[in-house]
Formats: structure tokens, sequence, C-alpha cells
């Protein structure tokens, strides 16, 4: 009896490494598709959020200190001083050199025609969308991560049944034990794509919303801006500061007709 057992041949243990081990070149493939997508998701994520916390606190220093600066000059030193390194910043900066050069220059190309406000218009406008491409870079192949993640898997499994199907016509056996493990295992890819899509969504539903909330401040800001550098006063109705604003000396803006 003892030589009989060891005759029989040990039943293989099934699960995630035997089905690696025992799949073709395409399974592999989408196995490591899967895994690239996963690194690539998380290395957004990460990277990413760290970028927005950092944002986020030096977005609301440099706010508390431009709205209880005593002057513009105050401002332009502070910039001048330690840089542009989040998005108020550097629309403040574009701003202030817009309305100094077209003060100071007029009209003398066709990208500074029209009025100082039309010319500071543009540049804040322009400021604004250079920001917003730059918070959604990214979010863009989060999105795709997610989307398409769970048919790659679903992918693997289809073809881990089919080959499974093929192993057990071959040998004629249709029992249970025989057609559930490796159809079972081929449901591995399935369980990887979700696994790879959930953390990718979640994660592209936090930038973006975070996003969006930064953007309106951004927006909102750039009003208060145009109308303080454009009138000298800041909106009484205007959205609520992260500081309280301290009255802010009325400031001269010499308006010039366009170049001749």
């Amino acid at each position: 009896m003892t030589e009989l057992a060891a005759a029989v041949p040990a039943a293989p243990q099934l699960g995630f490494t035997h089905f690696i081990a025992q799949t073709d070149l395409v399974g592999q493939g989408l196995f490591v598709i899967l895994v690239i997508m996963s690194l690539v998701s998380w290395a957004l994520i990460v990277t990413k959020g760290v970028g927005l916390f950092r944002r986020q606190r030096r977005s609301q220093a440099f706010l508390s200190f431009f709205w209880n600066a005593t002057s513009l000059e105050a401002v332009q030193n502070e910039i001048a001083t330690h840089g542009v390194s989040e998005p108020f910043a550097h629309l403040t900066a574009h701003a202030m050199h817009a309305q100094a050069h077209h003060a100071r220059f007029g009209a003398a190309k066709l990208e500074e025609a029209g009025s100082a406000q039309d010319f500071l218009t543009r540049t804040i406008k322009k400021v604004l969308d250079e920001e917003t491409m730059r918070m959604e870079s990214g979010l863009s192949v989060l999105a795709t991560i997610g989307a398409t993640a769970p048919f790659v898997g679903l992918f693997g499994t289809v073809w881990g049944v089919y080959h499974a199907l093929l192993a057990i016509g071959a040998t004629g056996a249709g029992t249970l034990d025989k057609v559930a493990g490796p159809v079972g295992e081929a449901l591995i890819m399935t369980g990887v794509g979700l696994a790879v899509a959930i953390p990718a969504v979640m994660g592209y539903n936090w930038l973006a919303r975070s996003n969006r909330v930064w953007g309106a401040r951004l927006d909102a800001f750039a009003f208060e801006l145009f109308t303080f550098l454009s009138t000298g006063q800041t909106l009484k109705t205007s959205v609520e500061h992260d500081a309280p604003a301290a009255p802010a000396a009325p400031v001269r803006v010499v308006k010039q007709g366009n170049a001749a």
C-alpha cells in the first residue's frame, strides 16, 4: 500500500504562484502589464499627493502674507526674495509684472495691444490656464489605468479559462476537481485587475476634487487681484481670505493709451 501511494503523483498546489508559473507568455505579459499599471498609479498618487500638500501649505502662507502686506512693493520684495513656489505667488508675480510693463512701455507689440486692463486680463488668464494644466498633469494616466485595468484582468481570466478548458479536454477528465482548480486560478487575473483599478480610481477622484477646490480659490483670488491692481481697492463682498486683510495703500495705476 505504501508503494502504491508513493506511485500516485501528488496533486499540484493550486494558487497564484502555480498560475503564474504554468501560464503562457500572453498570461504572463498581461500580469506584467498590470504590475506596471499599479506601480505607475501609486507613483502618481504619492507624488501628486505630496505636491498637493506642499502647494496647500505654501499657498496658505503666501495668501496670509499678501492680504496683510502694507503695499504692493512689500509683496513684490517677498516674491523677489523667496521666489515663486506655488500658484498664487506665480499669478501675483505675472500680474504685477504685466501691469508695470504696460504702464512703462505701453502697447509696443501685438500681444500687448489694448488697454492696461486688457493686457492684465490676458496675462491672468494665461497664468490660470498654465496652473490648471500643471495641476491636472498625470490625472489622465490615473483615469486610463482605472478604466482599463479591470478589462486587462478580465482578458487574463478569459485567456486562462480558455487554456484550462483545452487542457481538460485533452486529458478527458471532466470531474469537478479537475475543472474547478484551473478555472478558479484563472479568476486571479480579474482580482489583480480590480486591485490595480480601485486605488487608481480613488486617487483620481481625490486629486480631481482637490484640484477643483484650489482652482476655484485661484479663480477667486485672480478676480480680487485684478480688481486690486486696476482700482487699488479690494472687493467688499468678495470671497473670504485666509487671513484678515489689512487696509492696503491705494495704488496709482498709470494708464496709457495704445502706442502710436
